[in-house]
C-alpha cells in the first residue's frame, strides 16, 4: 500500500505529501522520540501525537514511510516547511492513535 492510498482509504489530511507513492511496510506507534529512533523501521507508518521539529529528524533517521499525527495534532509552519524540505510525508487525523493503528493494521 502507498502513502497516498492510505491517506485516501482513511480520509487523512495531507500536511506534507512529498512522496505519495512511497510503499508502507508496517507500522509503529510511539511518542518517546529516542524509543522511536531505536524501534521504528524503514517503511513504517509512524503514528504519534508529537508535533515538534524533532519528529522530522526522527522520521528522516528511521526512514519511515510517513508520520501520521493523531488526536487532531497540528504542526506549526516551521515544522511543515522542514518536512517539505526533507521530503517527509506527514498526514493528520482527529482519530486516536489506537483507532488509527487498528485501521492501518487492517489495511496493510
Amino acid at each position: 500500500m502507498t502513502v497516498e492510498k492510505l491517506k485516501n482509504e482513511l480520509n487523512l489530511k495531507a500536511v506534507c505529501l512529498a512522496d505519495p507513492e512511497r510503499e508502507i511496510e508496517g507500522g509503529y506507534v510511539g511518542d518517546l522520540l529516542s524509543w522511536v529512533m531505536g524501534k521504528a523501521q524503514s517503511g513504517n507508518v509512524w503514528i504519534t501525537i508529537m508535533s515538534n521539529m524533532n519528529i522530522i529528524a526522527v522520521a528522516s533517521l528511521t526512514d519511515v514511510a510517513c508520520i501520521v499525527l493523531a488526536e487532531g495534532v497540528q504542526l506549526d509552519e516551521n515544522v511543515v516547511n522542514t518536512a517539505k524540505l526533507k521530503e517527509i510525508n506527514v498526514l493528520q487525523s482527529d482519530k486516536s492513535a489506537f483507532d488509527l493503528a487498528a485501521e492501518i493494521s487492517d489495511l496493510i
